[in-house]
């Protein structure tokens, strides 16, 4: 049973924490097999605004390789490293990021993971005023602590790039790296030195984690339905469609971006697809929970230090 140590502290009283707290109380009717839980990443656990932190990761990366002409002749990445929004935006975020994706070619998956756990060492928010590691959402982490308190199975499921999210998602959320599942990059296996070695290439093992990839992703990686989902954006749109219908209790949360005083204000959308209408018009038809951050949470972010 879920007891007042999990009461959600962070979460005002209202009808989305009455939602989310009857889920809760429901879910020991649920077996235990069935008992998984699917989150988002990017706006869902943690801040995705001004930039997202993996393209932010990216371009510390650059920028440490600036020097080298060859990557200067590369036009996505000559217009990140000049801070030119507009080029930017003409070449599309999939081109950039496929280009600063290169940055890492031909990297082992340990090489990779050390530079990322490095990164997130050190980076600062630039408005937020804290560690960019410390810009994870307080009342998902006790949403989050709560599901595993009653046995969960807690999974991310993240349009990034499941490595990157591999290399913190145990420190920051306690989310070993085999409940992650991301865009995977593919990987080349080779004979170095007369032992075996794996690196990386500039090629998705597939199709970016969106829509729903999401959902037939979360089948052939996780092999189980969840019967909770959260996300933010449209790109969640199919998995918590996937969730909400299944037998039983089950939970859809939309995180709403809706305090620009604390964090950010806007209508999350999807990367690599045009959406036909607004996320939180979706989740208002459809009968989801929504956390609006200016009057659901009494906390957005919590203490570090």
């Amino acid at each position: 049973m879920i007891d007042d140590a999990f009461m959600l502290p962070s979460w005002r009283p209202g009808p989305t924490r009455d939602a989310v707290i009857g889920f809760l109380r429901a879910a020991p009717q649920i077996p235990p097999r069935d008992r998984v839980a699917c989150f988002d990443n990017d706006g869902t656990l943690w801040c995705e605004r001004p930039g997202y932190v993996q393209l932010d990761f990216f371009v510390d990366a650059l920028r440490s390789r600036a020097d080298d002409p060859a990557l200067a002749a590369v036009p996505e990445l000559a217009a990140v490293l000049a801070g030119d929004r507009a080029a930017m935006g003409e070449l599309g975020l999939e081109r950039v990021a496929f280009a600063l994706l290169g940055l890492f070619d031909g990297a082992t998956p340990e090489e990779f993971t050390a530079q990322a756990r490095d990164y997130l060492a050190r980076a600062e928010h630039p408005t937020l005023g804290r560690p960019v590691r410390a810009t994870t959402y307080q009342p998902m982490l006790e949403l989050v602590d709560a599901l595993r308190h009653l046995d969960f199975t807690v999974c991310i499921v993240t349009g990034g790039g499941t490595e990157f999210v591999r290399a913190v998602s145990e420190d920051l959320y306690g989310v070993p790296p085999e409940a992650v599942v991301g865009s995977l990059v593919s990987y080349a296996y080779g004979v170095e030195d007369g032992g075996p070695v794996l690196r990386r290439t500039t090629a998705l093992d597939g199709v970016a984690n969106e829509g729903a990839a999401k959902v037939s992703h979360i089948q052939s990686h996780l092999g189980r339905r969840p019967v909770m989902a959260a996300g933010n954006s449209g790109g969640d749109r199919e998995m918590l469609e996937w969730a909400a219908a299944g037998e039983g209790p089950t939970l859809a949360l939309l995180v709403d971006h809706d305090d620009a005083e604390r964090e950010f204000a806007y209508v999350s959308s999807a990367e690599t697809f045009a959406e036909p209408e607004p996320i939180t018009d979706v989740a208002a038809r459809a009968g989801w929970a929504v956390a609006s951050m200016a009057r659901d949470w009494e906390v957005v972010f919590g203490p570090w230090g």
